[in-house]
């Protein structure tokens, strides 16, 4: 199984602090991950003020002010990307940012992101599809609130328009997602009927699912995370904090390891156990040599380093060509 790669997805959880989106940078490389995420736009080209929160927003964040306005806080400015971009190459980790609106597709093509991440909400955004396409870069795009045909469209539109390897990733964008509204499996419907890779974006609470999706066959994982849960903002509560996401990326790790080959054969490390484990033809009690070998007077026990039970019938029957001790191992 290929590395699964592990976005840890800081999004706009520094609340529109540049010393937190820092801090947030530490968290993900402490934790192993291969890249962190912000979101980056100008609120303006996003938000109509007459927007209406999520109700996950209200409950989070309160209904006395518009989703223009709560945004608005946690904007942080092109200028300060750049900084976050060269801390995250100073700190050895990935740098990326999902884009919310064409300025900020400009900008980070003009800092030079590695690939685009396309969040769910702009997979019926034509015109926003079309620019990334004609980037030519590679391309993970999240399908939360999408139906199958939405998700086709939107290929589409990218593939005609230039852009490069696409993957895919299953999502559910309540915050948290109730485990019953998961549907895992449709990962694996997406890989079968559009022939691309596939991963998981999550936002349920906990570990759990996103390392069920690495065993269910994703290569890619997004998962939020934060500093603290209770911290003011939108996403905090559905977001790990950093001694969880160590431990998803590090449950990730050995879960790679463990799905190895799809072949089946004696591992190097238990070879050593066959002898002990399995058994062999023995005597049950005494046999004197010349006697005849039969059920009364053999029986099978370990260790297996004699004659396999599997042989029983070739040796019943045949004569002892020496004396034996009780729980001795046959030979012939």
């Amino acid at each position: 199984m290929k590395h699964t790669f592990i976005i840890a997805e800081a999004g706009d959880n520094h609340n529109g602090s540049f010393e937190l989106a820092l801090k947030l940078v530490d968290k993900a490389v402490e934790a192993g991950a291969d890249c962190v995420k912000f979101q980056t736009f100008v609120t303006e080209n996003v938000i109509s003020k007459f927007a209406e929160k999520a109700e996950y927003q209200k409950e989070n964040t309160g209904s006395d002010e518009s989703q223009f306005d709560m945004v608005k806080k946690l904007e942080l400015s092109f200028e300060q990307f750049r900084e976050i971009q060269k801390y995250c190459q100073k700190k050895g980790i990935m740098f990326l940012s999902t884009p919310f609106d064409l300025d900020s597709i400009d900008f980070l093509q003009e800092i030079g992101i590695p690939f685009w991440k396309i969040p769910s909400g702009e997979i019926t955004n034509l015109p926003y599809l079309e620019k990334i396409a004609h980037t030519g870069k590679d391309i993970v795009m999240s399908t939360g609130m999408c139906t199958m045909q939405e998700i086709e469209e939107g290929l589409q539109i990218l593939q005609k328009n230039g852009a490069g390897k696409i993957v895919l990733l299953h999502c559910n964008t309540e915050y948290p997602t109730p485990y019953s509204d998961v549907n895992l499996r449709a990962m694996q419907t997406l890989r079968e009927k559009f022939q691309v890779p596939v991963g998981y974006s999550d936002h349920t609470k906990g570990i759990e699912v996103p390392i069920a999706a690495v065993a269910c066959g994703a290569s890619v994982i997004e998962k939020h995370f934060t500093l603290d849960h209770n911290m003011e903002g939108p996403d905090h509560k559905a977001s790990l904090e950093p001694e969880e996401l160590t431990e998803m990326v590090k449950a990730i790790r050995n879960i790679e390891l463990a799905m190895g080959s799809s072949e089946k054969f004696p591992t190097e490390s238990e070879k050593k156990n066959i002898e002990i484990a399995r058994k062999s033809i023995v005597a049950k009690r005494t046999i004197k040599k010349g006697e005849v070998l039969s059920e009364d007077n053999l029986y099978i026990k370990r260790p297996g380093n004699g004659i396999s039970p599997m042989k029983w019938y070739d040796v019943l029957g045949t004569v002892a060509v020496k004396d034996f001790q009780e729980d001795e191992l046959i030979v012939l």
